[in-house]
């Protein structure tokens, strides 16, 4: 087996079950999770940088504007993003959470013709279509917008098309990320710690205290996994494999955590989910009329 497949399907598994996680620290509050989240990567991260001894890159960067402003824009959009997705497993939205990332490649495949000018083949613009169908339904049905589902899918599209323009490769970019982040993580838990709030230090129970310090490595290993698996595989078998972690969290919203799956709701997902497979289906079947013989 090419080790890609073993590195890229581990860390959309490791994603697909992060719900465990956050529903385990669910009586943290979720911008408390955050701001732990924030510390303790940049913590693993500045440990995996020290150990590879992968430095030089931070002084040159320091050093371009242009480059530190689309970094503190992709890192408002991860936090923000992470933020929602905290509040939604903590919340009884697992299954709104993984809707969000279903949806997420066709959003991609938007703002690609929309920002960097591709051209949509037909069976793109099908597929899209039949999504947006799906999210009418959804809406229709619902009597609302599926909000949880469209800020999440639409704020990690628009977090994946700044990293693809951006300078830095995944661990590097995720580091000037939190480092970006850290003042305002910090001066929030600073802030919980004086007025008595900040869970890590006042809990009782060491279970949760490991756990928030866990999330640096929940956080930054499966990001390593992804960028080593996506340099030795093919786009559309990492494509195929993203939709792994969305599938693992619809699956623990219904039999884990026992959300709500009405037929209103089953007869929206089966619209999108026939969406994805002609979008994945389209692209197989390019790439294979494409390829050398």
């Amino acid at each position: 087996m090419n080790p890609g497949i073993l590195y890229a399907a581990s860390a959309f598994i490791l994603w697909g079950i992060f719900p465990l996680y956050f529903h385990a620290i669910r009586a943290v509050p979720p911008l408390e999770i955050l701001g732990h989240r924030m510390l303790w990567s940049l913590l693993f991260l500045a440990i995996v940088l020290t150990v590879r001894q992968q430095w030089k890159w931070l002084p040159q960067v320091v050093r371009q504007p242009r480059v530190l402003g689309a970094f503190v824009a992709s890192a408002l959009l991860l936090s923000s993003n992470w933020f929602v997705y905290i509040w939604s497993v903590n919340n009884g939205h697992v299954l709104d959470a993984s809707l969000g990332y279903f949806i997420n490649p066709l959003i991609n495949v938007m703002l690609g013709m929309l920002v960097l000018k591709e051209t949509l083949r037909r069976g793109q613009w099908l597929a899209i279509g039949l999504a947006a169908c799906g999210v009418a339904w959804l809406t229709w049905s619902a009597g609302e917008l599926p909000w949880i589902a469209l800020i999440l899918g639409i704020s990690f599209a628009c977090y994946g098309l700044l990293r693809k323009t951006a300078a830095l490769a995944a661990l590097e970019g995720l580091s000037l990320e939190t480092m970006l982040l850290f003042p305002l993580a910090l001066g929030y838990v600073a802030w919980l710690t004086v007025h008595g709030q900040n869970t890590f230090v006042n809990t009782d129970t060491g279970a949760t205290r490991w756990l928030l310090a866990a999330a640096g490595p929940i956080t930054a290993i499966p990001l390593l996994l992804f960028a080593a698996g996506a340099r030795k595989i093919s786009m559309s078998a990492l494509g195929l494999l993203q939709y792994l972690s969305p599938s693992l969290q619809a699956l623990l919203g219904v039999w884990v955590f026992h959300e709500a799956f009405p037929q209103e709701r089953l007869i929206g997902f089966a619209i999108i989910w026939t969406a994805l497979a002609l979008y994945v289906a389209e692209g197989l079947w390019v790439s294979r009329r494409n390829s050398p013989k």
